[in-house]
This record gives C-alpha cells, sequence and structure tokens, in this order.
C-alpha cells in the first residue's frame, strides 16, 4: 500500500488524510514516472484534481530528479513520492508504482508527467469503462497545446507476415483508428486508465522495451488476454510536443517483431529493421513531406487488402 513508502526513501509519505477506514486506499489511483519534470508536474497535478469529482491519489515515481520538483508536489494532499534513485524505463517505473497500491484500487491511470487532463476526463473514461465492461485500457482524444488533435489510437500491427513485412521495410505509420468511441488496437501510452485485474492479468508492461512500443505491446497482450483498449474522444487531455528517438522507436519495433515470430520469419523482419534504418528511411528523408508519408501507407493498405483476399 501506500502507506508503506518508508520516509528514508525520499522524506516523504502519503498523508493520512488520504485514507480511508482500515487504512486502505480508495478506487481510483495515478501513478506516473518523473525525471526533473519541473512546473509541468504542477500543471499536471492540478489537471487531476479537476479531472474528477471522486477521490484520487497519485504517485510520483522519480526515476533520478535533481530539480526538487517531485519532493515538493508530494507535500500535496494524496500524493505519495516512491523514489527509485535510477532511470529503469518508463514501462519498468511504472510497474513499480503500481505495487506501492492497495488492493482497495480498482483503477490505474499511468500518465506522463507532462500530460494536462481536460476537466472531468477521468470521470468520462471511467464512463466510458461502464459502457464497455470489457474494457481493459481506456485512452482519450489528445490535443497538442495549440489544440490540434493528435493520433492517440491505432490498429495492431498485421500478425501476417507480408503485411508486416512491407510496414517493416517501409516504417509505415500504424493505422489510426476511428475517431468515435470503441474498441482499438492499441492505445497511446502517455495517458491510459486501466482496468486494474486487466492490468494484472498481463502483468502490466514489458519492462524490455525502451518506451517506444511498450504501449503497442501492452495492447497486443491485452487483446490476446481477451481485454479490449477503447478510445473515449469525449475524454480529452493535452500533451506537449516530444522530439521521437528513432533508434528507441526501431529498437521496440525489432523487439515487438522478433516476440511474435520465429524462424526464418524472425530472420526476415530483423533484416527489414536494419534496411529501413540504413536505406528507405534515408530515402524518405530526402523525398517530400507528402510523398514520403502518403506512398508507405497506401501500399500497406494495398497489400493488406490483397493479403485478406
Amino acid at each position: 500500500m501506500l502507506t508503506a513508502v518508508e520516509p528514508d526513501r525520499c522524506g516523504v509519505v502519503a498523508r493520512s488524510a488520504d485514507a480511508v477506514p482500515g487504512g486502505q486506499w480508495l478506487g481510483l489511483a495515478v501513478v506516473t514516472v518523473t525525471r526533473s519534470p519541473g512546473k509541468a508536474l504542477d500543471r499536471f497535478l492540478d489537471s487531476v484534481q479537476a479531472a474528477t469529482t471522486g477521490p484520487v491519489h497519485v504517485v510520483l515515481v522519480d526515476a533520478g530528479s535533481t530539480d526538487g520538483a517531485p519532493e515538493r508536489a508530494a507535500q500535496r494532499d494524496g500524493v505519495a513520492l516512491l523514489c527509485l534513485h535510477e532511470d529503469i524505463g518508463r514501462g519498468a517505473g511504472a510497474n513499480r508504482g503500481v505495487v506501492e497500491l492497495g488492493p482497495d484500487v480498482g483503477w490505474i491511470a499511468i500518465v506522463a508527467p507532462d500530460v494536462e487532463y481536460g476537466e472531468g476526463s477521468l470521470d468520462e473514461l471511467l464512463a466510458a469503462a461502464v459502457r464497455h465492461p470489457r474494457a481493459g485500457a481506456l485512452g482519450p482524444r489528445v490535443r497538442d497545446p495549440g489544440g490540434t488533435v493528435r493520433p492517440s489510437a491505432w490498429e495492431l500491427p498485421s500478425s501476417r507476415m507480408l503485411p508486416a513485412l512491407v510496414d517493416t521495410l517501409l516504417g509505415a505509420a500504424p493505422a489510426v483508428a476511428p475517431a468515435a468511441e470503441g474498441p482499438v488496437g492499441w492505445l497511446g501510452g502517455s495517458c491510459l486508465l486501466l482496468r486494474r485485474a486487466a492490468w494484472e492479468s498481463v502483468d502490466g508492461f514489458d519492462p524490455r522495451y525502451p518506451g517506444p512500443y511498450d504501449d503497442v505491446d501492452l495492447g497486443d497482450r491485452l487483446t490476446r488476454a481477451g481485454w479490449l483498449c477503447v478510445h473515449v474522444p469525449s475524454a480529452e487531455v493535452v500533451v506537449a510536443s516530444r522530439a521521437v528517438d528513432r533508434e528507441a522507436v526501431l529498437s521496440g519495433r525489432r523487439r515487438y517483431l522478433t516476440d511474435r515470430h520465429t524462424g526464418l520469419r524472425r530472420i526476415a523482419l530483423k533484416i527489414a529493421v536494419a534496411l529501413h534504418a540504413t536505406v528507405t528511411s534515408p530515402i524518405a528523408d530526402a523525398l517530400p513531406v507528402a510523398v514520403s508519408k502518403r506512398a508507405p501507407r497506401a501500399l500497406r493498405a494495398a497489400v493488406r487488402t490483397w493479403t485478406a483476399t
């Protein structure tokens, strides 16, 4: 339970006002992994309070911050701080934070610390869970700080060999799921609400993933376990723009494919990943944006249609 966070870890413990009779925690908790988050952490915590009318408890899993922001934030009611003193990755850090939760927590929001929840957005996600009893993960519509909607729900990569090979070789972007509320393949990992039973049924994030693709892997494993990933556009959050780490994306893609293919298929896909990094990606960078984005998507769609017939 969160009350088990000893003072000598960070000098901060959860406040007693957060407990219900018997010392157990209420049903919704938010877990975020921090590393010198600065003022964004205060904006994030303010938005959490506005996102639900019910009680909510926050666990900050700190991966070696030096700016003092997590320690200051932990002075708030309902916020506990767990210091890891090292960066073990987003997935492993989130897993570690969930371990601190008591048995009364049935819903876990795993969120990046630069996210700002829209008013009532957590309540909207919880309401959608009632409409979708098999929902294991739910994700909101995402906007950038300028208000532009960003993709936040996608189809899973194809399990068929030829589409997977073409997608990998060309680096084709994942197919964006429809904007309406409903099941999708996977949800962006910057802001997720997870049913704890679903989370525990697949043992959370796979810590072998470097960051990118850990959310793809989670969506696939939840689907295989019989749960749904549900996109809820009526709930909105704002997420700051981030630079894409191409090396981490390639590493995650390689891990995802090798986990799901064996023998000659695995070898072929590893070669495709290498060719994408050294040949097709540099060529795409030299082409006009409209061509480099649309051509791979068109070929990807054509291959999927052909293999489905």
